[in-house]
């Protein structure tokens, strides 16, 4: 029988056979670990280019890449259940700048991380993209003050080329 990693306790989604997915925005999906660098400074990113939600109002599905990149203190979001979470928004009815901010604060709360960004690339729908973003720096100095950096400089250097939506 193979002994069951001890930082993994807790942790009922990672390497589960029996995966159930919900479709209905669930943030009691997140599951977190502890960081084994908690003294160390780095950044996590993760990408999903195939988020979908739905139109409030119209109930047509949205699609969109969702960024998040966070510098994580005590504890991390553990991969798995992030997607399953992020598949929790497909027949979710919120508007693009609530979804990118509904997911920073429910990440927030599992985390308590030390910085925070959440940034939505929506494709169009009537002729319009919306690319709504986020962030959060925790108490310390530092952070607050790379928030305010990154939310005036977000979009200035960006690589990204509009001409594939």
């Amino acid at each position: 029988m193979p002994r069951k990693n001890k930082e993994l306790e807790g942790l009922s989604h990672l390497g589960s056979q029996n995966t159930q997915y919900n479709y209905s925005y669930n943030p009691e999906i997140l599951e977190v670990f502890d960081n084994k660098h908690p003294d160390n400074y780095y950044w996590v990113k993760f990408n999903c280019p195939e988020f979908t939600s739905l139109c409030p109002i119209t109930g047509q599905p949205d699609f969109a890449t969702i960024y998040i990149n966070y510098i994580p203190d005590r504890k991390m979001v553990e991969s798995k259940s992030l997607k399953l979470y992020l598949l929790s928004f497909r027949n979710h009815g919120d508007f693009h700048e609530d979804v990118v901010n509904i997911i920073m604060k429910d990440l927030i709360r599992m985390m308590k991380p030390r910085y925070i960004e959440v940034w939505g690339k929506f494709l169009p729908r009537g002729g319009i993209s919306i690319d709504p973003y986020c962030n959060y720096g925790n108490e310390e100095e530092r952070f607050q003050k790379l928030a305010w950096y990154r939310m005036q400089e977000h979009d200035l250097r960006s690589l990204e080329k509009v001409d594939n939506r």
